[in-house]
This record gives C-alpha cells, structure tokens and sequence, in this order.
C-alpha cells in the first residue's frame, strides 16, 4: 500500500512512468541516420526493436543488455523505486534470460526534495533487485527535475534458449500475461478519477516480476515474446509482427484489463501516450473493434506483461499453469497469429 504520509511524488510530473517515452515516430525518424558498428557475436541489435541487446559470449552463452528509467508513477518513493526496477528487469526475463548484474540510473532534484525520499526510491529499486537475484554494481546521479529513477541491467542466456520479437510463426496463438490498464489508472488518479482499490490493483501488478511467467514461458518452448510496456499492446505487438513477418489477429474482447479502467477510458480518461501510439501503427492497423477497446490496446504500460506467442496445442497448459502461481490469475489467450500474405497487409488486425 502507498504511504500516505510520504511526499507526493505523482505530484511532481506532467507525464508519470512508461507514458514519458518519446513519440515512437519522432525516435524512428531521429535513430535512422546514426552510423551503428556490429559484428558477428550480435545476436540481437537495434534493427528489429526487440526489448534489449544481446551479445554472443560463445556456445554456452550470451549476454542481454537493456536499460529503462522513468518519471513517478505514484506518491511512494518505495513503491515508484520497486516499479521503476520491476520494469527494467522486464526486458531480460522477455528475452528469456535471468538478471546477472544492475546499474541505478538516478535523476533527482536534491533542492526540492528531501534526500530520505531519495532513499526510500533506490530502497525499492533494491528490493525488486534482490528479489531478481542480480547484483547492484553502483549507479549514477544527477540534480535533475523532475525526479526519474530506472536500471541499467546486465543479464545472460543460452543462445539456444534466446527469445525475441522475431519467433512468432503463423498457427500460433497469443498469450498476455498481465492485465492492460496502468496508463489510464495513473491518469485517472492524478485526476481524483479511479478508487483507492482500483488503484492499488494497479500498483499491484506494475511491482510484480515477470520472472515465473518468464520461467514457464521456457518450459513451453516460446521463441517469439515481447513485454508491454510504453508502446502499448498495439506498439509492442507491431514490433512482433514486423520482425517475425507475420500478422497478429487480437480479440480485444479477451484482453484482460485492471479494475475500472474500460470506465475510465468510455468516459475519456485517455493518455496522450495512446494516440501517439495509435498514430506509430498507422496503416498496419486494422481496427474493426470499439474505440474504448482500441484505445486500451493502445495504452502506454508501466511495467505490463509479456506477449509471448505459443503452439496453439500447447496454450492451454502454459495459461493453466500461470494461474496457478497465483500471480497471474488475469493471464489470457488474446489472438492468433497468421501469415502475412502480401506487404500490403497490415500487420495488427483488432477485433
């Protein structure tokens, strides 16, 4: 629960976690003419606009590196540090690694703020750490206003194990792991909009490691994921899509959602965040599904969870087993993937 006490973090940012990313257009058109070195150990870079980088060691073993900082996402110090590091993390456990090692990435107005709440962010941040089982190597800190706070993280896999955004094949269906909503709730509560309890929820579910849904998605043999996170469903999907060449068929009416968040979205509660990623997706979008759905497709997440594209024999068992964590009890079969049979279509349909 958040400290009603502490100092009011949320109230110090215009735009608050994965929602402060920069419009997806403007960063394609800024990284297209920057002169990138490769060679032949990358297994993962920058062209396919997966969750991080991955560098081939040798047979047995390669390295992820990723990094991921943000403004608040709520009032509590603690909680933000927790959220902020859960996210970060997140794009190891989507290419199918373990977190090895973490770096803190801290900006932090030491004039306007009490140092103690700097301390209770990196509190956090440690503690999602911890339960990760990396290591923390140091940081780096800046006076900067307003307050972001995130993680630069080392992690490794086995090459043969590797997961990316390019191994979904057609026949396969979706699986999302976390429910979408974090965007509108953050929103809805700087504008005194959402319940204490639907709030929480959300809370919730941005503290919560991806490591087990992670772990299983192994033991399944999934070879095409991505976490949802800043893009929305609809960017990070289009990412899939594109590097795998195929086309996501997605039921939105299967989407799972936090507590009050369609409401919120049907009376207008929409982030900016979203219509920015609904203008990225342009043309590859066919959207034959309500607006209220298609928007929280589109809503920016906050540490969301994985899309992982699974063998349509094996869904069932893998979503059987996610709910009895315990901690993926919203967990849900969202779509289908099918072949993409020309460039002209578009890679996402909504219905």
């Amino acid at each position: 629960m958040e400290n009603k006490d502490s100092f009011d973090l949320l109230g110090t940012v215009e735009y608050g976690g994965c929602s402060a990313k920069l419009d997806p257009l403007k960063l394609q058109f800024l990284l297209k003419d920057i002169p990138l070195r490769t060679d032949a150990r990358v297994m993962v870079d920058i062209s396919t606009h997966d969750d991080a980088g991955v560098y081939k060691l040798n047979d047995e073993e390669a390295l992820i590196v990723t990094t991921d900082f943000f403004p608040p996402v709520c009032s509590d110090a603690f909680t933000f540090g927790r959220i902020a590091a859960v996210n970060a993390l997140s794009d190891v456990y989507a290419m199918g690694g373990t977190p090895l090692l973490a770096l803190n990435l801290t900006m932090f107005p030491s004039q306007s703020i009490p140092p103690e709440v700097l301390a209770e962010i990196l509190k956090g941040g440690q503690d999602a750490i911890n339960e990760s089982g990396a290591l923390t190597m140091g940081g780096h800190t800046i006076d900067d206003n307003p307050p972001k706070y995130g993680l630069a993280v080392v992690g490794r896999v086995h090459p043969g194990r590797l997961v990316t955004n390019a191994g979904a094949k057609p026949g396969q269906v979706l699986v999302l792991t976390k429910p979408l909503g974090t965007g509108v709730a953050i929103a809805a509560q700087r504008l005194g909009l959402i319940s204490p309890e639907a709030y929480q929820a959300a809370l919730d579910s941005m503290q919560l490691l991806n490591k087990k849904a992670a772990e299983l998605m192994l033991e399944y043999g999934v070879k095409g994921a991505t976490d949802i996170t800043g893009f929305g469903l609809i960017g990070h999907a289009l990412g899939l899509a594109r590097a795998s060449g195929v086309v996501l068929d997605i039921d939105t009416r299967s989407v799972p959602a936090l507590p009050e968040t369609r409401r919120l979205i049907a009376d207008g509660c929409v982030p900016g965040a979203a219509f920015r990623n609904v203008r990225f997706a342009g043309s590859e979008l066919n959207v034959y599904c309500r607006h209220e759905e298609k928007m929280l497709a589109a809503d920016a997440q906050t540490s969301g969870g994985l899309l992982m594209a699974v063998d349509a024999n094996r869904a069932a068992g893998l979503l059987q087993e996610l709910h009895e964590t315990g901690i993926h009890p919203k967990a849900a079969i969202i779509g289908a993937v099918s072949e993409k049979t020309s460039d002209t279509v578009p890679h996402i349909n909504l219905y």
